[in-house]
């Protein structure tokens, strides 16, 4: 591509002397229109580039790429050199870099939770913990009131805290949102999860009402994961951005019951457990459970500095409209303690998505015509604990949100195989979809739901961060029907290592890995964009979505 330019930049320069030569006086012409080479540049996205990024950034010399380590540095160093060899300048003034202050608070473990004459053991039954930069957190004797949901979505007409004043009182509420209890879609969006199901949710609108301490009930069907998860997650280190208040705003408190427990609790309240949700389904719910709650929070707190990494092609007319695309460079680092393998190389999660992100990075740079609007590649620090590079950059934007067009997220690519749809994460959410509608036309390939709507996975990548404050955010990939029988067999033998290395040590790059459709998927994306930031049209949210600009 870079050849191709600079012959047609020769090419006019001899064309210009030769004029000047002659001492014609003709009339001046216009100068002649670049050719438009998107075509060439969407096909010059290749495996291979997608391949050797995703191999050395999951290497063991990048140990892991946890936050604040060596790895890091080693990380941040690769990522900006490549950025710049393809042309992107800094992005946030003469620095690539955003620094991102994170908070590192560790609970001890021998907490016990007291609801009414019981107790309830650490990782066993409940998990506990607190936002606040303090050294404990002592919950006393606090009134408990279960409260549906905990939900207050006016949208709906839905607000479980509508009949109760929860200041300093102890807050049980169930996970996922009604919608759930309702799959038809007569509640909320059915099977469809909203925002209003994520446990993050639950303990900010607590927070806004005031509560002391919130604890969502844990089942494993409308979660979409099994105790253990909650346990082993939200047990050991926990990492949040470092805030203005230390802290004070959050609830004191913010936990986990297991289901055996809630019924226990609810029992020695005199209710059942199961009789209550189903009234909690049927409308804003809240009552009292005349009992109190106690536990005692013990937190070991570090603070450290980690970095997201923003880089910029200006664009050719509206360069202060910018399309952002992301993904998240860090992964889990390293765990010494374990025999044998100890680093967590990430090469799906998310090696894949910052390939991606460079290689799109090298095909915008390529083109001859510059888009209109600004492209710029933001990619975050801290994914892996709970969105933290892209919820700090959302609350610190470099570029302001109403200049924002649109994010387009990138994590784990499609690495089993070309396929004959696209899942659209969230389907339905916005209009970006028509744009992505295009890009998927011209594969020949169909636009899909995912696979479990119900899970959430829409709430759980850094495009969130975005759409949380009303920027349309795209988070779509290759869904799981396989383009031949090939592919399906391969697909098949893949996927097991691809499931059974998520989060752990075996996530390792494999010679055989298929990048036919990461190349697929980044082409497409890559499509997307360029549309978006050669339009004069701003994306909007459907009547639908729960965001909407602000």
């Amino acid at each position: 591509m870079k050849l191709q330019k600079r012959a047609v930049t020769l090419a006019l320069s001899a064309g210009i002397f030769a004029l000047a030569a002659t001492g014609c006086s003709e009339p001046k012409s216009e100068a002649p229109k670049v050719e438009n080479n998107f075509e060439a540049v969407y096909n010059s996205i290749s495996s291979d580039t997608l391949k050797q990024h995703t191999k050395i950034l999951s290497s063991d010399e990048f140990e892991g790429r946890l936050p604040t380590t060596a790895g890091e540095k080693k990380t941040l160093d690769y990522l900006t050199e490549e950025l710049s060899k393809v042309g992107f300048e800094p992005g946030n003034g003469d620095s690539f870099f955003q620094e991102v202050s994170l908070m590192q608070i560790t609970a001890a473990p021998d907490m016990t939770l007291k609801m009414g004459e019981n107790t309830y053991s650490y990782k066993e039954n409940m998990v506990a913990g607190s936002k606040r930069e303090v050294s404990e957190v002592n919950l006393a004797d606090s009134d408990i009131v279960f409260l549906g949901y905990g939900v207050n979505a006016p949208e709906y007409e839905w607000n479980d805290y509508q009949d109760i004043d929860v200041k300093g009182k102890t807050v049980i509420v169930l996970v996922n949102d009604p919608g759930y209890a309702s799959p038809e879609g007569e509640l909320f969006q059915g099977s469809t999860m909203t925002y209003y199901g994520r446990w993050t949710y639950k303990y900010e609108e607590a927070s806004r009402q005031g509560a002391e301490a919130v604890f969502i009930v844990h089942e494993t069907a409308p979660a979409s994961y099994g105790w253990s998860v909650v346990a082993n997650s939200w047990s050991g280190p926990q990492y949040s951005l470092v805030t203005p208040d230390a802290g004070a705003s959050r609830v004191a408190v913010e936990g986990w019951i297991s289901r055996e427990a809630a019924v226990k609790i609810f029992a020695d309240a005199g209710l059942n457990f199961d009789e209550q949700k189903n009234y909690a389904a049927q409308g804003s719910y809240s009552v009292p459970l005349n009992m109190k709650a106690s536990v005692t929070v013990k937190n070991d707190i570090e603070k450290s500095t980690s970095n997201n990494v923003f880089a910029t092609l200006l664009g050719s007319e509206r360069p202060d409209e910018h399309v952002i695309y992301t993904a998240h460079w860090d992964h889990l680092g390293k765990d010494e303690s374990k025999e044998g393998d100890q680093i967590y190389n990430g090469a799906h999660d998310n090696a894949t998505g910052t390939a991606a992100i460079l290689a799109m990075a090298e095909a915008f740079s390529d083109l001859n015509n510059k888009p209109k609007r600004s492209v710029s590649m933001l990619i975050v620090t801290a994914e892996e604990q709970g969105l933290l590079g892209s919820k700090y950059y959302a609350e610190n934007p470099i570029i302001p949100l109403d200049k924002t067009v649109a994010n387009i997220n990138m994590d784990a690519m499609n690495i089993l195989g070309k396929t004959k749809d696209v899942a659209v994460v969230g389907m339905g959410k916005s209009d970006l979809e028509s744009n992505l509608a295009k890009a998927v036309k011209r594969q020949g390939r169909v636009l899909t739901q995912e696979d479990s709507p119900g899970a959430g996975i829409y709430y759980r990548s850094d495009h969130f961060s975005f759409a949380k404050f009303g920027v349309p955010a795209l988070y779509a990939k290759g869904g799981s029907d396989p383009i031949d029988e090939a592919t399906a067999d391969y697909r098949k033998r893949t996927n097991l290592v691809v499931r059974g290395c998520y989060h752990q040590v075996c996530d390792q790059f494999r010679e055989n890995w298929d990048f036919g459709g990461v190349k697929e998927d980044t082409q497409m994306l890559f499509e997307v964009g360029y549309d978006i930031a050669n339009s004069d049209e701003w994306p909007q949210w459907s009547a639908s979505s729960e965001f909407q600009r602000k």
